[in-house]
């Protein structure tokens, strides 16, 4: 008997009180109808930001112009990635913390920056990604990055500096990952977002399975 692939959940659990971006529409559910004598089935009504828990941001979050996440090509968000550990790097990953494990990258790149991700909390001291890592990154032929906070760009900052590499290399990006049990490595990715056909972003349910 073969032993069963081992799977990494590195999604944020999603219920009301998960934290948000400030500003973002948090999860809020209600049940539109329960089980009862007249009605066979519990149904619920969701009312949520698609930034919210491990999402996929589409172009059209930081390009006026720019594809919804239900045109996006699925490609990117399955396959080998490495997932590289840069915990404590402070507000930028820099290469310096990721060159140690950058030789023969596969397309995708994950970048796990907290010992304990800060599910139950909103961190506006996050880190993000230094612009050039990601140029650097895309020159290598990395295609994704992904990132265990809620941002590929400081919290406060109002350019976007890192997303504008992202949409003028016109490359996909993860956030909100949870990678506080993954090891340094390599792993497949799945992480496909909905068909959402006017969205600027789409929540996923990332995994990573061993290859």
């Amino acid at each position: 008997m073969s032993t069963p692939t081992r799977l990494w959940d590195i999604s944020p659990p999603v219920h009301e009180g998960a934290p948000v971006f400030p500003g973002d529409t948090p999860y809020q559910q209600r049940w539109a109808a329960t089980i009862s004598p007249g009605c066979p089935v519990n149904v619920s009504d969701i009312r949520m930001s698609p930034h919210v828990g491990a999402h996929a941001d589409a172009p059209l979050h930081y390009d006026p112009t720019g594809a919804a996440i239900g045109a996006v090509d699925l490609t990117p968000f399955l396959g080998p990635c490495r997932v590289i550990h840069a915990i404590g790097c402070g507000p930028l990953v820099e290469w310096a913390h990721i060159a140690h494990a950058v030789d023969a990258l596969p397309a995708r790149v994950l970048v796990r920056t907290y010992e304990r991700a800060p599910i139950d909390r909103w961190d506006g001291a996050l880190a993000a990604y230094a612009p050039a890592t990601i140029e650097r990154l895309a020159a290598l032929g990395v295609r994704l990055v992904g990132i265990d906070t809620a941002s590929i760009d400081p919290a406060d900052s109002k350019t976007l500096d890192s997303h504008q590499v992202i949409r003028r290399l016109d490359l996909r990006v993860l956030e909100n990952l949870v990678l506080d049990d993954v090891p340094e490595g390599d792993y497949e990715l799945i992480a496909l977002p909905l068909k959402l056909t006017t969205a600027d972003a789409s929540p996923v349910r990332a995994v990573l399975r061993a290859l």
